[in-house]
C-alpha cells in the first residue's frame, strides 16, 4: 500500500469530494475493483474527501453512476502538477526529478525497527544500545537497518529466533513503508512441572515459619509454627501402613508460611547533594546511516551536569523513514551543596527508599501482613532497618531419584 502512495503521489492524484447517500457502498466498490483510496474522511454521512491516483480516478465514473454519488475534484497534487507548475524552471525541475527518483529508490529498503512487546528491557536502551538480543538476532538473519526489503524472509526470521530464544514466546514481523515492527511476547521462567505419575517430595524454596500446612498426598515431616530453611524438605512422597507397608506417591499439599523481607542502611546526617543550577545547553548530531557528525568542539561547558538524549528519526509520511537521525543532548548544569538533615526527617526518606527496594522482592504486595521500622540514632549518622512480614506459598515439588 505504502509503494502504491509513494507511486501515486510520483505519477499525480487527487483530492476528491463524494457527495451521495450510498457513501458505504462506494467504498465497497472501490475496494472490490482494488481501487486505493487513502486520507478518508468523512463529513456528515453523505459527503467523503479521500485522496486518488490519477489512473484510479479516470475508473470513477462507472462507480458514480452505480451509486448515484457526485465526485469533484478539490486540488491536485504530486510530481507531474509539481512539475507543470514550476515547468519553466529547468534545474529546479531536474533537483525535483532527482529527489523524487533518491526517495522512490530509498523506499525498498528499512531504515527504521520498532521494537513492542519488550518489557524487561527499555525501548530506549534498545534502541541507542543496539546491545538488546532482539536487535542482534535480526542482524543476523536477514533484518537490519538498511536491509533491502526484496531480501527479508520474515518467516525465516521468526523460525529461526523462536529456535534460538526460549525466553521469547511469541515474535510477529511487519513492514510498512521503510518501517519494520516487531513485535514480540516475552516469556516468564516456568517451574518445572512433574509428571503425576512421578514420585516426588515437597521442599522449602525460601526460609520462613510454617503458618499452614494442609497434606493432600504424602507424609508431612513440619507442623504448623516450625521454622524452616531453603531447601528443607516438608512433605515426603510416601505413605506408610500397618499392613501395607512404604508406598511411594507424588506428594501434594498447600503450605504457607510467614516470611521475613528486611534491609538496613546507614546514612550520614550531613550530605553533599546536586542542586540544579537552571543553566542548560543543546548539542546537536546528525547521524546519516551510522555516520555521525557532531555539530559541537566540546562536550559540555559545565563541569558537573546531567545529559538527556533526544533522537529524533526524519520520515516524510507516517511510515515513510529516512536514514538521518537528528540527536538531540541536552545538559542541565548542577552544583554541589552541603545539606544538614534531622533525624526524622533522613529517617523518613530513608524508610522511603527501602520500601520501594523490598516491594520489588515482594510479588504480591497484598500478603504483607506486618511492616516495623527500626530506627538507630548515632552521633553524625543514622540506621534504617526495614522488615517486611509476608505470607507466601513455599512449597515447591522435588523428584524423588531412587
Amino acid at each position: 500500500m505504502f509503494l502504491k502512495i509513494l507511486l501515486n503521489y510520483i505519477l499525480g492524484y487527487v483530492n476528491i469530494k463524494v457527495e451521495g447517500f450510498f457513501i458505504e457502498r462506494f467504498i465497497n466498490i472501490c475496494i472490490s475493483k482494488k481501487i486505493l483510496l487513502w486520507n478518508m474522511k468523512r463529513e456528515k454521512s453523505t459527503i467523503l474527501y479521500a485522496n486518488i491516483g490519477i489512473q484510479d480516478y479516470k475508473k470513477l465514473k462507472n462507480i458514480a453512476k452505480k451509486t448515484k454519488t457526485r465526485i469533484s475534484i478539490q486540488s491536485k497534487k504530486g510530481m507531474p502538477f509539481l512539475l507543470h507548475r514550476y515547468r519553466k524552471r529547468k534545474i529546479f525541475v531536474g533537483l525535483l526529478a532527482i529527489i523524487f527518483i533518491a526517495l522512490f529508490m530509498m523506499s525498498k529498503f528499512i531504515w527504521n525497527i520498532e521494537v513492542k512487546g519488550n518489557t524487561r528491557i527499555s525501548k530506549i536502551e534498545i534502541l541507542e544500545e543496539l546491545t538488546d538480543f532482539k536487535i542482534e538476532e535480526l542482524s543476523k538473519n536477514g533484518l537490519k537497518i538498511g536491509t533491502y526489503k526484496g531480501k527479508i524472509n520474515a518467516n525465516s526470521v521468526i523460525n529461526k529466533i523462536r529456535l534460538d530464544r526460549e525466553d521469547i514466546a511469541w515474535i510477529g514481523i511487519d513492514i510498512e513503508g521503510t518501517n519494520a515492527i516487531v513485535e514480540i511476547k516475552e516469556t516468564s521462567k516456568a517451574p518445572e512441572i512433574i509428571n503425576e505419575n512421578e514420585y516426588c517430595n515437597i521442599i522449602s524454596n525460601k526460609e520462613g515459619m510454617i503458618t499452614k500446612i494442609n497434606v493432600q498426598n504424602g507424609t508431612a515431616v513440619v507442623k504448623e509454627g516450625d521454622i524452616v530453611k531453603e531447601g528443607d524438605t516438608l512433605v515426603l512422597g510416601y505413605l506408610e501402613g500397618k499392613y501395607t507397608g512404604i508406598r511411594y506417591v507424588h506428594a501434594k499439599a498447600d503450605i504457607e508460611a510467614k516470611i521475613w523481607y528486611s534491609k538496613k542502611e546507614k546514612v550520614f546526617l550531613k550530605q553533599q547533594i546536586q542542586v540544579p543550577t537552571g543553566a542548560t545547553e543543546e548539542k546537536y548530531t546528525l547521524n546519516i546511516n551510522n555516520f555521525k557528525i557532531n555539530f559541537y568542539k566540546t562536550l559540555s561547558k559545565f563541569e558537573n551536569y546531567d545529559t538527556i538524549n533526544e533522537n529524533k528519526k526524519l520520515k516524510l509520511l507516517s511510515n515513510f523513514y529516512l536514514p538521518i537521525e537528528i540527536i538531540k543532548k541536552t545538559n542541565y548544569e548542577y552544583k554541589y551543596e552541603e545539606k544538614i538533615y534531622t533525624e526524622e526527617e533522613l529517617a523518613k526518606l530513608t524508610e522511603e527508599k527501602i520500601e520501594k527496594d523490598l516491594d520489588e522482592k515482594v510479588s504480591q504486595k497484598e500478603n504483607i501482613i506486618n511492616k516495623q521500622t527500626n530506627i538507630y540514632p548515632n552521633e553524625d549518622y543514622i540506621e534504617v532497618e526495614v522488615i517486611y512480614e509476608v505470607l507466601e506459598n513455599i512449597g515447591s515439588e522435588d523428584k524423588i531419584i531412587f
